[in-house]
This record gives C-alpha cells, sequence and structure tokens, in this order.
C-alpha cells in the first residue's frame, strides 16, 4: 500500500494512492486512525487495506497538494557519511568509520513532493543529497539486529537539503545547516513493508534538470537498515512514525569543482524504482 498525506481544504488528510487517484482514508477507517503515524501506531494496516477493496478513487494525486507521508515524527533521524567511496570525499585521510554519524532534522525543514523547495536568501549554497527512508512500525529499544526488519512498517523519499556554508557555524554540529524551513523534502508516498520488502536492495538516483548526479544501490551502504535500527535503539526508544534517512551516496553538489549549487527554478528529483519519485522545484525563500 502507499500511504500519502495531503491538504484538503488547508486540513491534513491521508489516504492510498491507488490507479487512478487517492482513496481518502481520514473518513473511511474513522477518528482512531487520523494520521498515518497514528494507523501506524494502532498496527491498524489491514483496516486501511480493508477500507480500500475495491474503493473509488476521491481526488486525483495530481491536483492534490502533498505533505510528507508521517507529518509529526518524534524523532527524525539522519544518517551521514553511509555509502561505500563517501568517505573518500572528505578528502581528510581519515578511517572509515566504525559507528554512523547522525543528526536530527525538524519536520519544519521538510515540505511533500511537489511543493517548493526554498533557497533560503542568505545563502547561495543549497545542495541535494537524495537517500532513502525507512518508518518504524513497531518501537522498541535494545532491539537485536537480527529483529529489526521487523520494526520497519515501510520505505519512502527524501531530499535532505543541506546550506553548506551553514554546516559548521558551530564546531562540532551540522544542524544549524540541516534546518532551514522547507529545505528539503519527503515522499511522495510511504509504501508499506508487505509491498517493499525493506531487506532490499534498494536503487537510489538523484538527478538536477534531468541529469543523473547520484546513483547508488542499498547494497553498498556501510551501516544497513538493520544495523541503524540496532544501533538507534540502543540509546533510543523507537516510535512508531520514527523516521530514519540513511544517507546520501557520492555526486552531491558541493563535490564538484567548481560546487554545482541549486539555483531557483532546477528541478530536484529522488527516484527509487521500488518507491516512485520525489519532485520538487527549487524556489526564492518566501
Amino acid at each position: 500500500m502507499r500511504l500519502v498525506s495531503y491538504l484538503v481544504d488547508g486540513e491534513p488528510r491521508y489516504g492510498a494512492a491507488v490507479a487512478g487517484g487517492v482513496v481518502d482514508l481520514t473518513k473511511r477507517i474513522g477518528r482512531d486512525f487520523s494520521d498515518v503515524k497514528a494507523l501506524i501506531a494502532a498496527n491498524a494496516l489491514a483496516d486501511a487495506q480493508e477500507a480500500v477493496a475495491g474503493a473509488t478513487p476521491d481526488y486525483e494525486l495530481e491536483k492534490l497538494v502533498l505533505l510528507p507521508p508521517v507529518l509529526a515524527p518524534e524523532k527524525l533521524w539522519c544518517i551521514g557519511v553511509n555509502y561505500a567511496e563517501r568517505n573518500a570525499e572528505y578528502k581528510d585521510n581519515s578511517d572509515l568509520p566504525k559507528y554512523p554519524s547522525l543528526f536530527v532534522r525538524s519536520m519544519s525543514s521538510m515540505t511533500g513532493s511537489g511543493q517548493p523547495l526554498e533557497k533560503p536568501k542568505v545563502s547561495e549554497q543549497l545542495d541535494y543529497e537524495g537517500e532513502l527512508v525507512i518508518v518504524i512500525g513497531q518501537g522498541g529499544r535494545h532491539i537485536p539486529r537480527e529483529k529489526a526488519f521487523a520494526h520497519i512498517f515501510g520505505m519512502t523519499l527524501c531530499n535532505e537539503g543541506t546550506i553548506r556554508d551553514w554546516l559548521r557555524h558551530g564546531k562540532f554540529n551540522v544542524t544549524q545547516g540541516k534546518n532551514f524551513d522547507r529545505s528539503g523534502s519527503i515522499g511522495p508516498w510511504l509504501v508499506t513493508a508487505d509491498e517493499l520488502d525493506p531487506r532490499g536492495p534498494h536503487d537510489i538516483v538523484t538527478r538536477v534538470n534531468g541529469e543523473v548526479r547520484q546513483q547508488d544501490t542499498t547494497e553498498r551502504l556501510m551501516f544497513p537498515f538493520d544495523f541503524l535500527i540496532s544501533y538507534l535503539s540502543t540509546f533510543a526508544t523507537l516510535k512508531p512514525g520514527d523516521m530514519i534517512v540513511t544517507g546520501t551516496p557520492t555526486g552531491a553538489g558541493v563535490r564538484f569543482d567548481p560546487p554545482r549549487w541549486l539555483k531557483v527554478g532546477d528541478v530536484v528529483e529522488v527516484e527509487s524504482s521500488g518507491i516512485g519519485v520525489l519532485r520538487n522545484v527549487v524556489a526564492a525563500e518566501r
């Protein structure tokens, strides 16, 4: 099932993307499952599947304002330096990392597929980072690696947009450059694990104005999905709806000589064959 969140008359709703449009689930399975996160927490995927079976779409997908599939995860974890050769891009002669690099983003820094990706007024260095996202279903603490895949509800895509010259404003953190409002995006929908096996392998491609900039596969992750879930749950309880943005391949704009920053009007697409395409056009800050 492909679960999608969107606006109707300015109010957030959610549904299932099917052939011919979107079946609205907000009205079909009741207030107890008011959004995708509530559906996940209630383990109510079967209710959603029953509601969709034989239903006629309520909306045309192309006419909806899409939101990130999970609107308010308790945690939005982001993993850095996770694909082979990514460590070498830093040209610091460092050894391969023993543990994943980790930072967090707020959901205000994310928008939905088809919505403007904002280039801020204070910087010319808006960059793209195409990534696969795993969404937690069953929560837990100290999750063994061999049981980790059972805790994945589904997958989606992220353009983990970054303001490069703001990454090092602090001595040790990258938080500022990773949290500009609407600098990144998540979507277009959440594909559930019964339809798309998170074990993969999964491909990931990023295009700017049709030009392939990034291309890789999860077979080359240094820290695979099951490791990340086990590692993160060692120190923090994972909750239903939490999202883990699992790292970007080589080829971000900053790595070109000279760097290739995103400009107003650029079209950024992040694609994985089992999920679909997350597409955004760059716009100037509102």
